[in-house]
């Protein structure tokens, strides 16, 4: 039977091309969303025109009935889920972090840092003894610390790599799989988001490739990680960076 995928913040992204990735290799795929509604059905129509098997849910993971909610959903619509991809996360505006809000610090690591500790014990309870994969969304930002930009969000990555690799080693000998992509600059509007829709452009010529990747790019990296292809591979953060 294949198996079932929760991507958390699928509906754009990564995390779509993610989902869309997945589903073309054999998963069936929950796409969680927290706001956009029409972006989730978007990515889960493509993946049913291509054959497919998905479902959105929408749910705020950066909370305990959240989380709960979005299993139960996934379940009842997928089946069993073995596998799950934190990818949800926001980085709040770019600046020095000195002019960070409180109520920004209190959102990013809810999101980013809680929201995929719950989502990971959630999925880590349910697979039980089954076996399953569970793969994080890391950055590059974790190891260079995002000075002047977004030094909250990169810590906040760091504790993704350290939650990665502890839970690693705790859920191996249960055939749980856990390991973490940290990907490079990505052409998403996680930027225009940030306040800085012009950054790809500033940034580009500190990558060696001297390009952004593409969301698909990552994808590749996060599915092969799901894969059985990766069957020995856990505890690693994939760096996808370019070269930087």
């Amino acid at each position: 039977m294949p198996t079932g995928l929760i991507v958390t913040g699928g509906s754009r992204g990564i995390g779509a091309a993610t989902a869309r990735l997945a589903a073309g290799r054999g998963f069936r795929v929950c796409v969680n969303y927290a706001r956009d509604a029409q972006a989730a059905e978007t990515v889960v129509t493509a993946i049913r025109a291509a054959g497919g098997t998905a479902v959105g849910v929408q749910a705020d993971i950066g909370t305990e009935r959240g989380v709960r909610d979005l299993f139960d959903a996934a379940e009842a619509a997928i089946g069993p889920v073995r596998a799950l991809v934190n990818n949800a996360g926001i980085t709040g505006p770019i600046g020095r972090f000195e002019t960070v809000e409180t109520e920004t610090l209190r959102r990013v690591l809810d999101v980013n840092v809680l929201g995929s500790m719950l989502c990971a014990r959630e999925a880590v309870r349910r697979f039980g003894d089954q076996g399953g994969a569970i793969v994080n969304l890391s950055s590059v930002a974790a190891t260079t610390g995002a000075a002047g930009e977004y030094v909250h969000y990169a810590a906040s990555k760091a504790a993704v790599d350290a939650f990665t690799l502890g839970l690693a080693r705790e859920v191996a000998g249960r055939g749980i799989r856990v390991n973490a992509v940290a990907p490079g600059s990505t052409l998403t509007d996680i930027h225009a988001a940030a306040g800085e829709p012009d950054r790809p452009a500033r940034v580009r010529s500190r990558i060696p490739l001297q390009r952004l990747a593409e969301p698909e790019e990552i994808a590749e990296a996060v599915v092969w990680l799901l894969s059985d292809a990766a069957s020995y591979v856990t505890g690693t953060v994939l760096r996808v960076a370019g070269g930087f």
